[in-house]
């Protein structure tokens, strides 16, 4: 794993830059806004993608696979977290003294003088962002953005606008948030996740801290999660014993919330009822969840906090498609929905499961999960296993997406599926081709099938789809 820099001084320019592992969504966003401004971006990654094929269609020249000659033409390097450091990329570029930024330095730097609005939380910051991105662009202020993943309704997870705001999802992950001199801040809550990083949930706390009181104007954040609370009960502190820091405002469903949920209608597309100083609106989503009304929520305290009307804050999520890998779908096959999500902590595997119930009518939701990391399966395997066998009628699990890790001996997929009460409910199958033949064994038409990982498991779609397809049922 490569860390950014925190104490990184930023030059004025950067010259050509090329992108190690561009097709991710984050990085490809930046590669995208630098590209428009004037930069030559070249970029590499192992395996083609859709996002490749749309950067190239773009004029931005991708590379299949890492080598060292891809950087020749290179001034700067701009790396992913998730990098390994014996890339030969990255090794070239520090022995010929190139520099190298971490994806979250540049975008720090095209952010540079900007009034910024950055989303960050545990959980649900990308739909976030790309709620306040839509109703933002609805609203006539066409502010820039770069979110971690493609908003449906701009077709993109980055563009340059007009207006004078600039969003971004703000990543907790690597503490990156903390490089970014923002004006306004959504936090969607705060939990016990990436302690590879931070080592304890008390660390991860104090981070939040750290970014939410280096925020210049306002901090939005949810008046139902324990920690945001305590957050912000360290913010009203600080403020009484006279330290300058921002105005906090709350939203959610707790009674003292500044912009306070009322009702949600949780069956289907999503609608949801809010109240502010007196006055109440009501809303309704193009997609279903109860935590997207939640979402929801916040953005509408977002948009509060930028002095728009409540009506037409909530009228500007109206229609609201979403942003893909959460709860995208992918069809149908044999009379089975296939949908794909980005869930990859139990907090948010709960939700998504939550959410296909609430969409799957009389039939039954089978999920395919992709543990993502060796840490996170070692320290959360009992967890998964609990929300996957109260929230899925059955599951089908994989081996683990190491990503940035090393593997940790004795961690496979077996653990989650160890650690299930009841065995029935659940299938391990490491190899792909048997896992789509399970899921096929077991759904029936009127099912949902989803995948779920912040990993590669939408790959394993198309084998889900053959299976189904071409599987013979008396």
């Amino acid at each position: 794993m490569i860390a950014p820099d925190l104490d990184l001084v930023l030059p004025d320019e950067l010259g050509s830059l090329h992108f190690v592992g561009i097709g991710g969504s984050g990085m490809s966003g930046i590669a995208r806004m630098m590209h428009a401004r004037g930069h030559r971006v070249t970029g590499s990654d192992r395996a083609e993608s859709p996002t490749v094929e749309a950067l190239r269609r773009e004029g931005i020249p991708v590379a299949i696979g890492h080598d060292a000659a891809h950087i020749d033409a290179a001034e700067a390097l701009v790396v992913t977290g998730a990098l390994w450091q014996d890339n030969p990329e990255y090794q070239a570029a520090l022995e010929r003294g190139i520099p190298v930024l971490h994806r979250a330095n540049a975008l720090a730097w095209l952010v540079r003088g900007e009034r910024l609005v950055a989303v960050a939380g545990a959980h649900g910051k990308s739909t976030s962002t790309g709620m306040a991105v839509e109703a933002l662009r609805y609203l006539g202020h066409d502010p820039s953005f770069v979110n971690g993943a493609v908003i449906q309704s701009a077709g993109t997870s980055s563009a340059w606008g007009e207006g004078e705001l600039f969003v971004i999802e703000a990543d907790e992950s690597d503490g990156s948030f903390l490089l970014y001199d923002t004006a306004i801040a959504l936090i969607t809550n705060i939990d016990s996740d990436h302690l590879d990083h931070y080592g304890s949930a008390e660390g991860i706390e104090e981070a939040f801290f750290r970014f939410a009181s280096r925020v210049r104007e306002t901090v939005v954040l949810s008046a139902d999660d324990e920690a945001t609370r305590r957050l912000a009960d360290r913010m009203h502190a600080d403020r009484a014993g006279g330290h300058p820091g921002p105005r906090v405002v709350t939203f959610g469903g707790a009674a003292d919330a500044d912009v306070r949920l009322t009702e949600i209608g949780a069956e289907g597309p999503v609608s949801f009822t809010v109240e502010r100083g007196g006055m109440s609106a009501s809303g309704r989503l193009a997609v279903p969840g109860r935590h997207n009304a939640v979402n929801a929520a916040g953005v509408v305290a977002l948009l509060s906090v930028l002095d728009m009307p409540l009506a037409a804050a909530v009228a500007a999520l109206d229609g609201f498609a979403g942003t893909q890998r959460r709860f995208e779908s992918h069809g149908e096959a044999d009379g089975v929905r296939l949908y794909d999500d980005y869930a990859h902590h139990p907090a948010e595997v709960a939700a998504a499961l939550q959410t296909a119930r609430s969409v799957v009518g009389a039939g039954r939701v089978i999920a395919v999960h992709q543990p993502h990391l060796y840490s996170r399966t070692q320290a959360m395997a009992s967890e998964f296993a609990a929300v996957y066998e109260s929230g899925a009628d059955h599951t089908v699990v994989l081996d683990v997406y190491g990503a940035r890790e090393d593997p940790i001996p004795g961690v496979t997929g077996a653990l989650v599926a160890d650690a299930f009460d009841d065995d029935a409910h659940v299938s391990y199958r490491p190899d792909w081709d048997d896992a789509a033949r399970r899921v096929a064994e077991i759904a029936e038409p009127g099912d949902i099938v989803m995948t779920l990982s912040c990993g590669d498991v939408y790959r394993i779609i198309p084998q889900l789809r053959d299976a189904l397809d071409g599987r013979i049922r008396p």
